[in-house]
């Protein structure tokens, strides 16, 4: 069995196990772009993506596309952290992300110095709640590309 579909990297860290519903936010992260689902009917976009809207009820979707600024809402510096693969990196962070463009939608990612970045590149004091950020990509494994977060002002 391949790495990817385990979920994991060949180094041990974590990779997304996208389902029928969440596949198009990951195709899209793919192409550099973040888009999060919107009820087709009365247009409130929710995450994460699921077939029924729970405010209509209705089963319609499409995906929109974000400007990919939002700021911190949470944040946790794992250490030690819980998988063996991580412990070089502790501490990293893990940030919540509310998206500017739809103060309900909260992301998981890390705060990185530079897309490519490892998660324990941003020194962990720099890390606040409010800090606002904006959007990067990086590809974790062969087709597999992540959505990351940068500072707007480092």
């Amino acid at each position: 069995m391949s790495s990817i579909m385990k979920g994991t990297t060949d180094n041990g860290l974590l990779l997304p196990v996208p389902d029928a519903d969440g596949a198009p936010f990951w195709e899209f992260a793919a192409r550099g772009e973040l888009r999060v689902q919107a009820c087709g009917d009365c247009h409130e976009p929710r995450f994460p993506p699921r077939p029924c809207c729970p405010r209509c009820r209705s089963f319609a979707s499409e995906w929109r596309r974000t400007n990919g600024r939002g700021r911190i809402w949470s944040y946790v510096l794992p250490h030690p952290p819980l998988l063996p693969a991580y412990a070089e990196l502790a501490p990293y962070n893990v940030v919540v992300v509310e998206l500017a463009e739809a103060p309900h939608i909260r992301l998981v990612g890390n705060l990185v110095a530079a897309p490519d970045a490892p998660p324990d590149s941003v020194d962990p004091s720099r890390v606040r709640i409010g800090a606002p950020v904006r959007v990067a990509f990086t590809e974790l494994a062969e087709g597999v590309t992540v959505p990351r977060w940068l500072l707007e002002r480092p």
